[in-house]
């Protein structure tokens, strides 16, 4: 199976730049989408309805042009849920969780941190609260896979400007330590596994040339579940540089299950 997760920025946005054909071109199993920043009704038939693929969405109930996921997903579904039972967090319609049988997946936009204190904070508190849920899904023998925007750069090789960047949020301390502690309670990033020494990054921001001059950050994951790694079902992990209409590229994941 082929899997691919990208932050659109704005799906709306991304279909003028011809998503349909960007998606279909990915040629994956499932392609999980962050930052949709739609309501239900602003879907189209385009959008909802793409040859060869069930779609899923999720949507934020605070606020209008804000956050959202999807799934498109060729696999038929056990089931399927926006969320993971937390209104609090539940809300901004950041997550979505298809139970595909040999492994359940999720795809998460995690919130971004930098506007305060009281957001830094409850990026933070989802993270904790999401892996507590994925943790128990765990302890009852399943295996996950988790995708999306983590907005957290890990380590000084996954960001250019590590120094400049060390007390802005995406690369404090705080935040790496939690990433830090999701791979010690049995979780792998596969990119960086698969290619310990490799540069590449997933986001650039518009400003400055970013992205004509590489400046950018690896925020965006595979994650998989311990057991997923050590049964040798990774087979590649990779990142999108060429695939433009976002200022973040499109991650993948190859698995055999």
């Amino acid at each position: 199976m082929k899997l691919i997760s990208w932050n659109v920025n704005g799906l709306r946005a991304v279909m003028k730049k011809g998503f349909t054909e960007i998606l279909t071109g990915f040629d994956a199993d499932i392609v999980g989408l962050q930052e949709t920043k739609l309501q239900e009704h602003q879907r189209t038939e385009e959008m909802i309805n793409v040859p060869g693929y069930q779609s899923y969405w999720d949507y934020s109930r605070v606020k209008k042009g804000y956050s959202g996921v999807a799934v498109y997903a060729r696999p038929e579904t056990g089931s399927w849920q926006g969320g993971f039972g937390s209104e609090r967090f539940d809300a901004e319609g950041r997550v979505l969780e298809l139970d595909l049988g040999p492994f359940i997946y999720f795809n998460v936009y995690f919130p971004n941190g930098q506007r305060d204190e009281e957001r830094l904070q409850y990026k933070l508190d989802f993270y904790e609260k999401f892996f507590e849920y994925t943790d128990r899904l765990r302890a009852s023998g399943r295996s996950l896979v988790i995708c999306g925007d983590f907005n957290t750069a890990h380590n000084e090789i996954d960001l250019k400007n590590p120094q400049s960047n060390k007390d802005r949020s995406g690369f404090l301390r705080i935040e790496r330590d939690v990433i830090d502690d999701i791979i010690a309670r049995g979780y792998v990033d596969t990119f960086r596994s698969l290619y310990p020494d490799t540069v590449k990054y997933s986001w650039w921001s518009y400003r400055f040339n970013a992205r004509k001059n590489n400046a950018g950050w690896r925020i965006d994951y595979f994650f998989v579940t311990q057991d997923l790694w050590e049964k040798g079902a990774i087979k590649d992990a990779f990142i999108l540089n060429d695939v433009f209409g976002s200022d973040h590229c499109p991650v993948g994941l190859e698995i055999s299950v």
